[in-house]
């Protein structure tokens, strides 16, 4: 963490008090499931954004970035949006659910440091999200509940507070995901704060949106995770993500549904007629998606990683034709990762409209498939595109 604090103390001139990271998360099967109830297949990674941070007395927050020129300067008292730096609205939108929880804090400085690549779908906003709730517990420690705060938790002998136990890691998953709906205006689902939340080394996490639990899914063989960025920068403000969402929505309720977790494919068949010809592809979609997650875990179970693979094609086809949210880019990606003869499966990951694709790999043929895709992605699109290597890791702290 020694970026996030060489840039905080560049620009405030003292060390800063305390130091959070949250990594980004990859969606390994699961494409729109997660606010239709559903369930996801998502590992942590390790790329990360770190906030350094110490307290004011003065109500007053000013905040630093190294990914943004500008920075922001603003009251605990006025959280309101500046069209001059939007991506201060993550922290502003956290800052805002806090005090509805009845958290109390006061100003503060801060530095956001981020490895992790925006707008390749790695839930960058997420983790953004999540690391300013931490930033604010280590300064002003509380117990998160759904409602508001509890009794503070103790800091240990050397000044740690104890992790975040499960409730309080749905809790602010949830607190984070309201920023997000509400401040930001992205009605994005729980599947990016709760990865970065509960992510465990070498282990993929299977997500359940509908009990609200996470499970670890051991992910430990001859394989690796590829992420390969399109170069194509998603934004979700403003665009396709929320129109299918609305979308799933309308199809739930024709069908007498709460959410498409309720549905099944025998149901959507027979109700056909009572939807729209997109309501009916984004519930196809979903509704399968569903069921390819619970057949993904099985495979992961057992070791089947060619299986899985196969999946994993599937759902990135039936993201392009269905939900209609995949580009060019992303499925050249796919296309030329399917020719290479070390790759078990790739596909879209995150909300798309841009941003990357994951790929599994066979561990021994690695580094020659990064080349292979470094090269003739640039070949086919005249655009650089270096592949990144990905680790599995634990969860903010």
């Amino acid at each position: 963490m020694l970026e996030v604090q060489k840039l905080f103390k560049g620009k405030f001139f003292h060390t800063p008090t305390h130091v959070v990271q949250a990594p980004g998360r990859v969606e390994l099967l699961g494409n729109h499931t997660d606010y239709n109830d559903g369930v996801v297949l998502s590992f942590a990674v390790d790329k990360y954004v770190q906030i350094a941070s110490s307290p004011r007395i003065d109500g007053r927050v000013e905040l630093i970035s190294s990914a943004f020129p500008e920075s922001e300067k603003f009251f605990i008292s006025e959280l309101n949006k500046n069209p001059a730096a939007p991506w201060a609205n993550y922290v502003k939108g956290v800052l805002q659910r806090l005090r509805k929880h009845n958290v109390h804090f006061s100003g503060f400085n801060a530095a956001v440091y981020g490895s992790l690549p925006m707008g390749a779908g790695l839930g960058s906003s997420a983790a953004l999200e999540v690391a300013t709730a931490l930033t604010v517990r280590e300064m002003h420690p509380h117990s998160l509940t759904d409602t508001g705060s509890t009794v503070p938790p103790k800091r240990d002998r050397r000044g740690r507070l104890r992790p975040l136990k499960p409730a309080e890691r749905l809790a602010t998953a949830r607190l984070c995901q309201a920023a997000e709906n509400h401040f930001v205006g992205v009605k994005s689902g729980l599947l990016d704060q709760l990865s970065s939340l509960s992510g465990k080394k070498f282990h993929a996490m299977l997500i359940d949106c509908q009990r609200f639990s996470v499970d670890p899914v051991p992910m430990i063989g001859e394989i690796c995770l590829v992420l390969c960025d399109s170069g194509v920068k998603h934004a979700l403000v403003g665009g396709g993500y929320n129109e299918i969402r609305e979308q799933c929505e309308a199809a739930a309720k024709a069908l007498g549904q709460k959410t498409l977790r309720l549905v099944d494919s025998k149901m959507l068949a027979a109700n056909k007629a009572k939807l729209t010809p997109r309501q009916y592809a984004c519930a196809y979609h979903v509704t399968r998606e569903i069921q390819r997650v619970f057949y993904g875990e099985q495979a992961l179970q057992a070791d089947e990683f060619a299986l899985f693979g196969e999946y994993m094609y599937q759902s990135h086809e039936s993201s392009r034709d269905h939900l209609q949210n995949s580009t060019p880019e992303l499925d050249l990606l796919v296309e030329l990762a399917r020719e290479h003869p070390a790759t078990l499966g790739a596909r879209m990951t995150g909300g798309g409209f841009g941003g990357a694709t994951i790929n599994l790999v066979k561990r021994g043929a690695v580094e020659v498939f990064m080349e292979y895709m470094a090269l003739h992605y640039e070949k086919r699109t005249g655009h650089k595109m270096k592949p990144m290597l990905c680790q599995v890791v634990d969860g903010a702290k």
